[in-house]
């Protein structure tokens, strides 16, 4: 069903949704999944540092009761 649209159609749906929400309000979306983007990188970039250095000990959560069953 997708598969015919061409850029007549694109440009179309652009201006249609320029026209509902304004530019200004499409610019501060934009604003706000790019952040997104550079937490959600940071977070990965962090996570693999993390997984990377063998500083991190593994701990042991056991709580107290089954530590003493073992």
């Amino acid at each position: 069903m997708l598969n015919n649209i061409g850029l007549p159609g694109l440009l179309l749906i652009a201006v249609v949704v320029l026209v509902l929400f304004g530019r200004g309000k499409i610019s501060s979306l934009m604003g706000e999944v790019g952040k997104g983007i550079t937490a959600f990188k940071k977070g990965v970039k962090e996570g693999g540092q993390e997984i990377e250095d063998d500083s991190v000990q593994p701990r042991d959560v056991t709580p107290e009761a089954e530590k003493d069953k073992a």
